[in-house]
């Protein structure tokens, strides 16, 4: 399947009950709302298909894995509605991926910023290489990573996530990888894609019933996102309309 517009593309492929699921867009694969919920929409789509055991979440290209929310998008909001709205959009991927029935493996080939690390938080099982940099830089703009934090804390705790989002510098993988980000950190792309194969066969050729029992006990105790997350998507619509805000994205669009 493939959808594709000015918004970014939205690519669904499935063989051997794997499917492999990749989302881009020109601005270093950067989500505007249109592709957030494209991609939810996707997510739920395959959650319900059952010839799929198993999803190979990845984004395109050989640069940035995800530069997280669009900036042209986040100065172009005007009121607070517009704005929550926006950042519920990754409040809807992460949910997505949270009650997704299939077990879902992140291809992390680079770098990625805000919600893009929300997003590698919220798979199953993530694999990456040694470009795969991370970075909470949501304070410099005059937000913070909100929306995201729940799944971030989830899988590296609080202390590293507070490491992350307070010093708003690069995090290396190896750092993420010492975190529990990332399962494993290889040293080239082609190594990646062999370890995404032999982890994504081996899934694949278990019991689907098992895989989601186990999908399901992994994300015990979260069922409050479906409030929380929004109500973050709330705070956050707040402060990026203020002068802080407006000013700080100004500046980084020049």
């Amino acid at each position: 399947m493939l959808s594709e517009n000015l918004n970014g593309s939205i690519i669904t492929t499935i063989e051997n009950k794997i499917a492999t699921l990749e989302f881009g867009h020109p601005a270093s694969n950067s989500f505007p709302s249109d592709l957030l919920n494209r991609l939810t929409n996707e997510l739920n789509i395959l959650s319900n298909n059952t010839n799929v055991s198993v999803i190979v979440l990845k984004s395109s290209g050989s640069g940035a894995f995800c530069a997280g929310a669009s900036f042209d998008e986040l100065l172009a909001v005007s009121n607070p509605e517009e704005a929550t709205e926006f950042f519920s959009g990754f409040a809807n991927v992460l949910n997505a991926m949270r009650t997704c029935s299939k077990i879902i493996i992140g291809r992390i080939h680079g770098k990625a910023v805000g919600g893009g690390v929300g997003i590698i938080s919220a798979c199953d099982y993530a694999l990456a290489t040694t470009e795969s940099s991370i970075k909470l830089s949501e304070l410099t703009i005059g937000i913070g990573p909100f929306v995201i934090e729940p799944a971030v804390s989830r899988k590296i705790g609080k202390s590293a996530t507070a490491e992350m989002a307070l010093d708003t510098e690069w995090k290396t993988a190896a750092w993420a990888g010492q975190k529990g980000l990332y399962a494993k950190v290889l040293e080239t792309q082609e190594k990646l894609d062999q370890e995404i194969t032999t982890m994504a066969n081996k899934l694949a050729s278990y019991n689907p019933e098992a895989l989601f029992e186990m999908k399901k006990v992994l994300w015990e105790g979260t069922e409050n996102w479906n409030t929380l997350l929004y109500e973050r998507a709330e705070i956050s619509g707040k402060l990026v309309l203020s002068d802080f805000s407006r000013k700080a994205l100004s500046q980084l669009k020049k």
